[in-house]
Formats: C-alpha cells, structure tokens, sequence
C-alpha cells in the first residue's frame, strides 16, 4: 500500500508539472504531496471502513464541525451518490465563543460554508498540516467581515482556528488528497456552532446570533435531507442553497453576494422536504420552549472549547463551552486519539461568573492587554496565572462552599500608587469575629452592638482601597490563556 501511494504521488507530480508546463496550472497543487507527512497514505482502517460502506478511496469527501460538541466529521460520497457518514474526529482545541467570526483579531473559529481547493492544502504547515478554511467568503466580506489564515490544523492550539491532534489531521489530510486525486475539485465545509438540533435551537433561542444560525441552518436541512453536498450561493447578504435555473429561464442567476437576489428556484423535491423538515423542527422546538427548557448560560469569560475525550486525559482541564465531561462516562476511560502535546492550554474559566466585577481591581503591575470586543483580560505573569495569584491576595475562592480561614488585615495602600478600581463584593463565606476579654466585659455592660464584620465584607475605601478577607484553597491554574496572541 505505501508502495502504491508513493508510485501515485510521483505519477502526479509529474503528470502535474507537466500541466504547469503547457498551461500554467496553480503550484500549490503540485506541492499537495510534496513531503513525507502529506503523503502519508491513507490508514488501512480506514479504506477497510470505506470498502465496507461502499465507498472509494478517492471519491468525493465533506466535512461538518461543531464547536459545541467539539466533533469534526468527515463524510465521503458512496457508490450510489449520496454522502455517508466515514468518521467522527474529536476536536482538540477551538477558541472564541460560539458564533461567527467578524473581525481580525477576535479569536473566533468561523461558522458557515466554505470551499477547500489543492491550493489551501499546506503540507509545510507550522501545525504539522493544516488546510486553509477559505475565510472570508462572499458572505462574509458583504458584511465587512475580516480576518486571515483560519485553519483546520494539528498541534492542539488555537488562535481562532479548529486544532486536531497531529494524528487526526495527517488521517484528514490524507483523505482529501485522495480526493482531490480523484477528480474532486473542492471539498465543502460546514462549520457550526452545535448540532442543529430542536434541543439545541431551544438552549439557545436568545443568543443574539440566532438570525445568523437560522440562516444556516437552511443549508444543514438540506444535507440532512437529501445527502448532497448543497450548492452554496449569496445574494443580499445572506446564504442561498441549491438554486436552480427557473423553467422560464435560459441562462442560469448570477449571484452577488452584496446585490439583489435574481430569479432562481429551487428542486420541489428538495423544498418539500427541507420546509417539512423545518416545520416538524420548529414545532419542536417550540414545545421545548413551553416545557420550560433551560437557555444556555453565555460564558464571554470562557476561551473556546475542548473535546471532553482530551479534557478528562489534562489535570483539572475543562470543556470549556463543548459538551462537559459527565462522570464516570466512557471518555474518561478512552484511548485520546493521538498525542496531546505538553503545550496543550485547555479552556477554563478565567474567574468565576459572580466574580467578574474583580476584572476592575487589577493591580497597576500586571499587565493588561485587549482580548475581544468587551471583554478585558490580563495576561498571565507568575506562576499560578494571574487570577490565581489574584484571589489569593484579596482572599477569595473558587466555589461557595469552600471552608474560610482566618482573616488577614487589609494591607495599607502603598503612597504614590494609584489605588485599585473598587470590586463589588464577592460571595464569600465569613470568617468568624474573635471576641477578647475585653471585648466581652464591655459587652455585657453595653447594649449589644451588632456583630463584627468579618474583612471579607468591609467596604473598600472611598479611594478603592485593596480588599482583604478570608483566602480559601484556589486552583494554582485558575487562570491561563493566549489572549496576546491573536489572530
């Protein structure tokens, strides 16, 4: 077999470089296998897989990724036309929040449909391999959306991109080679932000991105139904699926992605089912709702999201905003699939919900830089993290429940410092007040005042002075992230 896909490669570079000569073809595509790890052949598992879902090695292929499962899967097209489902691949790192990407430098991972040529293939990629999304698309930049190199690649980091460990993407990258070699021009992806299921639009419904959901949800009904890959068009600043040439038409639309939508049409077969599949959707969707279905917390404090298969193999790692580890699940017990590298930054979060307030009382030594629109975060300096080293100088602690120890004295401020922004007050359990002797005696021969505050609770200055209270046990990683690098 690597005898084989090595006789192939050779052929093709040569019949390719043959085509450069005679008609100046693209030379990202000669270089599709150009070294060792982009021509790796496919794993025997694999093409036994295929055989056995009567698919071929080279046919066409597609691939769906959802962030909140944190899952990307590859589909390959079958003998009889229609795509199959090959493989679900874990997703080892993506970053942002769920939503689509808008700017250059908001570290969101892309949400919508895109085309992979030859020529966004990278086999000398930084992350062992990677293919480039193809962001902005149409779509995109008729909204002035921005933003370079959104990839699907190795190495477990990312920086708005979807990171697969370097196995998983050497087996991605190897299927669409084949497919390329097989005649197909472009793969499409379709990137979302969960599962478009009824379960999920219901958790969601008042996300401020749900127009946008909606919208391509459209195009995820029609693969469902019809297990085509869509043809994907945009006019007036919005998704078009499988337009068609109308009957009274002998030239085909011509779509523009910021201009008036033309006439098209769209197959009956293929509208009845996507409007019956949206109706049934909808009227589930609505029951849930009714039922009094719980809406998923937003979580802007949360960096992106892990597949729970490599969160349960990290010390103290979380999921971030994918699907939480659940107890004793089969995860946890699970073989990653490929290497998690030592580098590997889980998502977590920066400090707890309650808490935010606290993104104000940052002291003037630890740097701060800009991460997202609206959100502040400061960059990790000492061991611990920040927020870590944080709350044990303001003395407070991660869960409510967490046991309080004796209270400290707030430090004097320090002169010519400029003082701290005041924080709201965290929830923290008390420390409870020590009467003296002579604080008794003077008890008993006075109305009883009211209890002693405990520090924790003592107001800040009027000049915000530095909080002080008791300092329970706080995770040494509460706070690690690369906001300083954006992309």
């Amino acid at each position: 077999m690597i005898h084989r896909s090595l006789v192939r490669a050779l052929v093709t570079s040569v019949v390719l470089a043959t085509s450069f000569v005679l008609a100046g073809c693209n030379t990202d595509e000669m270089s599709l296998a150009s070294n060792a790890k982009a021509n790796k052949p496919v794993p025997e598992k694999l093409i036994a897989d295929m055989a056995a879902k009567d698919m071929d090695l080279q046919s066409p292929m597609l691939v769906r990724l959802f962030k909140q499962e944190a899952e990307l899967e590859v589909w390959k097209q079958t003998r009889s036309g229609q795509f199959a489902l090959l493989k679900t691949y874990p997703i080892c790192r993506w970053s942002g929040d769920l939503g689509p990407k808008v700017k250059e430098g908001d570290r969101q991972a892309p949400e919508g449909f895109y085309n992979i040529t030859p020529a966004q293939m990278n086999p000398q990629s930084s992350y062992y391999l990677s293919f480039n999304m193809g962001y902005p698309n149409a779509f995109d930049r008729s909204l002035g959306r921005t933003g370079s190199q959104l990839m699907v690649h190795g190495d477990c980091s990312s920086r708005g991109c979807y990171a697969m460990t370097d196995e998983q993407i050497s087996d991605i990258y190897a299927l669409g080679r084949e497919s390329f070699f097989g005649g197909q021009r472009s793969f499409q992806v379709q990137a979302y932000p969960f599962k478009m299921t009824p379960v999920n639009m219901a958790k969601h419904r008042n996300n401020p991105n749900m127009p946008f959901w909606k919208m391509i949800k459209q195009g995820y009904d029609h693969f469902e139904v019809t297990k085509q890959e869509p043809k994907v068009e945009f006019c007036e600043n919005k998704y078009v699926f499988d337009p068609a040439t109308p009957a009274n038409m002998s030239r085909a639309p011509v779509f523009n992605a910021s201009a008036k939508c033309p006439a098209y049409s769209v197959a009956p077969e293929i509208a009845d089912a996507v409007s019956e599949k949206q109706r049934q959707d909808d009227a589930k969707t609505a029951e849930l709702v009714a039922k009094g279905v719980a809406v998923a917390a937003r979580r802007p404090d949360i960096d992106g999201g892990m597949n729970r298969i490599f969160a349960s193999k990290l010390p103290e790692a979380s999921t971030g905003l994918s699907d939480p580890i659940i107890p004793g699940a089969d995860a946890a017990f699970a073989r990653a699939p490929g290497t998690i590298p030592p580098h590997v930054n889980p998502p977590k979060p920066n400090i707890a919900p309650t808490s935010m307030s606290l993104f104000a009382a940052v002291s003037q030594d630890e740097p701060v830089v800009e991460a997202a629109p609206g959100t502040r975060v400061a960059s990790a300096s000492s061991e611990g993290g920040f927020f870590s080293n944080l709350a044990k100088k303001v003395g407070i602690g991660g869960s409510s429940d967490t046991t309080a120890t004796t209270a400290k004295p707030a430090p004097a401020p320090v002169a010519g410092k400029p003082k701290p922004v005041p924080a709201s007050k965290p929830a923290v359990a008390a420390a409870k007040p020590v009467l003296t002797p002579a604080d008794a005696k003077q008890a008993s021969a006075a109305p009883r005042p009211p209890l002693k505050p405990a520090a924790s609770d003592q107001p800040t200055s009027s000049g915000g002075g530095s909080l002080a209270g008791a300092a329970p046990v706080v995770p040494a990683n509460s706070f690690d992230t690369r906001f300083s690098a954006v992309r």
